[in-house]
């Protein structure tokens, strides 16, 4: 019973919803059929108000020739390109937005839109394991808002941005590296890491990062043919110093260091086998 009852909320509630949306198409196609651009205007304001945004938009659109060249057309221009940011269509936000400053760069709201063309890339900006294109083109365009609007309020926006995106290409390189280390491909990891740790030198996982340089080359050291070990080993021990220098109060070090010197006894040990091998012969 309490199905059938969900069931028949459901549908009412579907077919208000499918009413509401009748009644509003209705509501524009009388709007359309007017020759009174005036009275079009109004409406296509009074429907981008009500946030009814793709309804101002086709009659933003459709007047677009008729106030072009006018008082007005900036008013239009500026409520049209946010009709599609507020739809999420940031592809034809960003570029609305552009074409806004072209045509109105003196505009009093012409650092609000060269912000929001930036922020539309951000909005473009997919998950992590996609490419990054977007977001490589968010951090340039903010840090273009911040060099030409110096003084604006929206620099913390824009710099919290940039931080933004940084972390995610930042973590985007860390799962690349992390994979090949978890594939087996220590070599790889540890070359990966290492750009990591390169790119992004103030990052706060830092250290996890040079830890995993160090266990990485460890490894591969200890998975290569004898006649390698050596320099490999050596590689580890100097990746561990390098931790030491960079971190010298951090809590990973103690790992490392144990690394290094395992990685040291097998040098000894191959070593010592290599001079009992010679005085045989």
């Amino acid at each position: 019973m309490r199905f059938f009852m969900e069931l028949r909320r459901i549908s009412v509630a579907f077919l208000v919803i499918a009413a509401i949306s009748i009644t509003g198409c209705s509501q524009l196609a009388k709007v359309q059929k007017s020759k009174d651009y005036e009275y079009k205007l109004t409406k296509a304001d009074e429907f981008y108000s009500k946030k009814k945004y793709r309804f101002a938009q086709q009659l933003y659109e459709e007047l677009f020739p008729v106030y072009k060249g006018t008082q007005k057309f900036e008013e239009l221009y500026y409520k049209y390109a946010y009709s599609f940011y507020y739809i999420d269509q940031y592809r034809d936000a960003e570029n609305l937005f552009k074409g806004y400053l072209e045509v109105f760069p003196n505009s009093s709201r012409a650092e609000e839109v060269d912000y929001m063309r930036a922020y539309c890339f951000y909005k473009q900006s997919p998950k992590i394991d996609l490419e990054q294109v977007n977001t490589v083109k968010a951090m340039g365009m903010m840090q273009t808002f911040i060099n030409t609007h110096p003084g604006s309020p929206r620099i913390k926006d824009a710099t919290d941005i940039i931080d933004l995106c940084r972390g995610k290409l930042e973590q985007k390189e860390y799962r690349g590296a992390k994979l090949y280390y978890n594939l087996g491909q220590y070599r790889a990891a540890a070359i990966a890491y290492t750009n990591v740790l390169n790119n992004y030198p103030e990052s706060a996982s830092g250290e996890e990062y040079k830890l995993m340089i160090v266990k990485s080359y460890y490894k591969f050291a200890k998975l290569s043919i004898i006649e390698r070990q050596i320099e490999r080993y050596e590689k580890v021990v100097s990746e561990y110093e390098d931790f030491a220098d960079r971190y010298p109060e951090s809590k990973l070090l103690k790992e490392a260091e144990d690394y290094s010197n395992l990685s040291k006894n097998h040098i000894k040990e191959i070593q010592n086998e290599q001079a009992t091998s010679s005085v045989k012969r």
